[in-house]
């Protein structure tokens, strides 16, 4: 077995927690997918890429089941997501029979297109917004 995606793994999520999510969170134009920690019962924002289309906003997970944020909607489905600097309340649902890649055709171009070269095991979400 390969450990290459690993090594992937462990490279990109140490870079994203520690340099990229702290300073695009921030940004008033980035969607932020909140949900609460497993363990700590606290707010964990993350930056996230992804579409709203009626009442759901889908998204791709790069590492799918690893993703700390999906291990969250796995404990507590009850999430948040700052869409154009409004925040919204609603219930994640993790899609694993979705072809996640012919899903990327449809969210945005530029996020996408990191999800595709970074990820290792590609998962989509959808989140049924309420609010």
């Amino acid at each position: 077995m390969s450990r290459r995606p690993e090594l992937k793994h462990r490279i990109v999520t140490r870079i994203q927690r520690h340099l990229a999510n702290p300073l695009s969170r921030r940004l008033p134009s980035q969607t932020v997918l909140e949900t609460t920690g497993r363990t700590s019962g606290l707010p964990r924002r993350t930056p996230v890429g992804g579409r709203r289309v009626g009442d759901s906003f889908w998204l791709v997970s790069e590492f799918g089941l690893k993703s700390q944020y999906v291990r969250n909607i796995r404990a507590d489905p009850r999430v948040r997501v700052r869409i154009r600097g409004r925040w919204h309340s609603g219930t994640a649902h993790l899609l694993p029979d979705d072809d996640a890649v012919a899903r990327l055709r449809s969210l945005p171009r530029l996020n996408s297109a990191a999800v595709r070269a970074l990820g290792t095991d590609l998962l989509t979400v959808r989140v049924d917004l309420t609010g």
